[in-house]
């Protein structure tokens, strides 16, 4: 397919499947703790508040007491200040950073985001501007941000190299950048994807690897989804990020523990060590989290 055409499946399948942290994509059936199954009516507070409780949940080790994902945003730093997400989803981080006082423009290809985002907003009460559009080419001008975002979603452009440079235009000059990425180098990718998906169930005889990333990727109960390509902590810093200085990458990998769990029961969660396991997950974790400045 034509970059246009995997563009156009990329936003029709999300738009299809939105990551509502469900039981599945795109589904809002939820299990209560008593293992009770709850169905919410999609887009409503309700809703809302379901999803960012299960997401947050994902994410724990990233919060502080500054705020959810307060360990890697510096939110009293870009209060009042030009803040832009882009892929907003849902609006789950978006919402956090207009919390926190910023100047908040969230952007997405799916329209449907961008109605569910618009709707968080109103049912929170709070100031931001929701702009439906492709990360490939940002309606912007140059310069326009102190700091822009994106968590999980430029892995799934045919282009991505495109979507970064666009990224490095329309932040300010000694402005930063976040921008979490699959790792190809992970447990999920080479263990579960690769040998077992692709040696052992023999997928690699009928899917090529970017194939194979986008079925056992997001959305594997479905089908998987039209385009998922993991990077490599050296493709990140050599490559994708080379236009900008202070790169870091930090590995996370809330799914680790629960791949050697699936595998060996309760090794992870009851009878490794810790400093063990957090040394698997900063080797094998499954997402990238990359920071960065603009040159002045």
């Amino acid at each position: 397919m034509s970059d246009q055409d995997v563009k156009s499946a990329v936003r029709d399948w999300w738009a299809d499947n939105p990551m509502t942290y469900g039981q599945e994509h795109g589904v809002t059936d939820y299990v209560d703790p008593d293992g009770t199954v709850r169905k919410v009516e999609f887009g409503s507070r309700e809703f809302f508040e379901t999803a960012d409780k299960t997401f947050f949940q994902w994410n724990l080790p990233l919060h502080n007491d500054k705020g959810t994902f307060g360990k890697i945003f510096d939110y009293e730093k870009f209060r009042g200040k030009n803040v832009l997400e882009v892929g907003c989803g849902m609006g789950y981080m978006a919402m956090n950073w207009a919390q926190q006082g910023a100047k908040v423009t969230a952007l997405d290809l799916n329209p449907v985001a961008i109605v569910q985002t618009t709707s968080r907003f109103k049912a929170f009460d709070l100031p931001g501007e929701i702009i439906e559009g492709d990360g490939r080419s940002l309606p912007f001008e140059d310069n326009k941000f102190a700091h822009v975002y994106s968590w999980g979603v430029l892995h799934h452009s045919p282009n991505i190299e495109s979507s970064l440079a666009e990224v490095f235009r329309v932040v300010e000059p000694g402005g930063t950048v976040g921008v979490m990425l699959y790792n190809r180098n992970s447990f999920l990718f080479r263990y579960i994807v690769q040998y077992l998906e692709g040696i052992v169930n023999l997928e690699h005889r009928v899917l090529s690897p970017l194939e194979m990333g986008s079925r056992y990727g997001d959305g594997d109960r479905r089908e998987g989804n039209p385009h998922t390509w993991p990077v490599t902590i050296k493709e990140a810093k050599e490559e994708l990020f080379a236009q900008f200085e202070d790169i870091n990458v930090e590995v996370f990998g809330t799914d680790v523990a629960g791949i050697v769990d699936h595998f060996f029961p309760l090794l992870a969660s009851r009878l490794m060590p810790k400093p063990l396991l957090n040394a698997l997950i900063r080797r094998w974790g499954w997402s990238l989290w990359i920071t960065a400045r603009k040159p002045k």
